[in-house]
């Protein structure tokens, strides 16, 4: 379900699209600047949305629109070229355009956030062998029941979103921007910093536990395999697509006073405020064969099994919502951006688009909006909220 206008703030989307491009700072000595930041980033930005995935291509929109762009910023010099474009994104600071980019949805599309999924994705050819820098690998949140994401933080390599994940939740935990959210995160966040982060933002988790936390686990397959069927509650849920069958059965027990009393060697697992532990069983029947999958989750919300499996699904819009349509509609993973920010600030601009254009409300894929703002500057200014209240 794409957002919709009753969820946009009275402020419209384009002003404060423009007040937080102007927030962040320009590297650049002032007295030698042709094109201001501001517009520099308005340019990428629009050209982004308008199936542009190089900065050649961003710099000929813009020179074939330069009418269009100055309805809302100068533009005196007119628009830079694509080699211009590229030394200067990778000279930006992201710090700021991931707080801009935050405050910008906070702002444009406010309400509750629902549930939030947390997950990890690498721009494969984002790597500079040259300077032996890994690719880019980015943490992204993003909001499965708004079809929103509300923000990113980069990390080094995949084992460090450990560290990014709590500075993640922080940054969109300030004014209350996750209060009442249930976030839920794959295994590699099942450790006290990363729990800890969301109770303080005012969330609860809901955690994998897999086999990076091996005696938690067996620990919960004991009480799942000892209980009464009768003190647990569980729900069923059969779908179908894709050529596949798939039988998904949640069992949820409240049963957890065990994981909250003292510690019974160093360094055990301890968890803040766990509620319930749950049990998927996936069962998958395709044409040629069957495989059966058994999951388990720590939560600290009171879910039900019902509750639970819808949570579980929900995850995973994240890979099929986000993930793939930034590889196959913008085609991040083609992206060869290597050199300084350019590859984190180029993830952040694919960020606004998205947010942009899944916010106009028709019947067109997201990849014919955006090639039709491309041809179209008036449906452009939609997807920018010029026409909204």
């Amino acid at each position: 379900m794409d957002i919709t206008l009753e969820e946009f703030s009275s402020k419209p989307r384009l002003k404060s699209l423009l007040d937080h491009l102007g927030q962040i700072d320009d590297p650049r000595d002032v007295r030698r600047v042709m094109y201001r930041l501001r517009e520099v980033l308005f340019l990428v930005v629009c050209g982004t949305i308008c199936d542009c995935d190089d900065y050649d291509h961003i710099a000929e929109w813009g020179e074939a629109h330069i009418g269009f762009l100055r309805r809302y910023l100068p533009f005196e010099n007119g628009v830079p070229c694509g080699r211009w474009l590229t030394l200067l994104m990778n000279r930006i600071g992201p710090g700021l355009f991931e707080q801009a980019f935050s405050a910008f949805v906070r702002e444009s599309f406010p309400g509750k956030p629902g549930h939030i999924a947390i997950d990890g994705k690498t721009s494969r050819r984002s790597h500079d062998r040259a300077e032996g820098a890994p690719p880019l690998h980015l943490v992204s949140a993003y909001a499965t029941t708004r079809n929103l994401v509300l923000g990113q933080q980069a990390v080094a390599e995949k084992s460090n979103e450990i560290v990014a994940i709590p500075e993640l939740v922080g940054r969109l935990g300030e004014a209350g921007g996750l209060q009442g959210a249930l976030v839920s995160i794959d295994a590699i966040a099942t450790n006290p910093a990363c729990a800890d982060a969301i109770i303080a933002a005012g969330a609860d988790y809901l955690l994998a536990v897999k086999g990076n936390q091996p005696t938690l686990q067996a620990e919960i397959e004991a009480v799942f395999r000892d209980a009464e069927p009768q003190s647990l509650d569980t729900f069923t849920d059969t779908g179908k697509g894709h050529g596949r069958i798939e039988e998904r059965a949640v069992s949820v027990t409240r049963e957890v006073a065990w994981l909250s009393g003292e510690a019974h060697y160093p360094g055990e697992l301890r968890l803040p405020a766990i509620a319930c532990l749950i049990r998927v069983r996936r069962r998958t029947e395709l044409k040629d064969r069957c495989r059966t999958e058994t999951m388990f989750y720590i939560s600290s919300a009171n879910l039900t099994a019902r509750s639970a499996c819808e949570a579980v699904r929900n995850h995973w819009q994240i890979e099929n919502s986000l993930h793939w349509v930034l590889d196959v509609v913008f085609k991040d993973d083609q992206s060869r951006l290597r050199k300084g920010h350019g590859a984190h600030n180029m993830a952040i601009v694919r960020h606004f688009a998205i947010n942009l254009v899944r916010a106009i409300a028709d019947k067109r894929t997201i990849k014919l909006r955006r090639k039709y703002a491309g041809w179209n500057t008036e449906y452009l200014a939609s997807i920018l909220g010029e026409l909204s209240r």
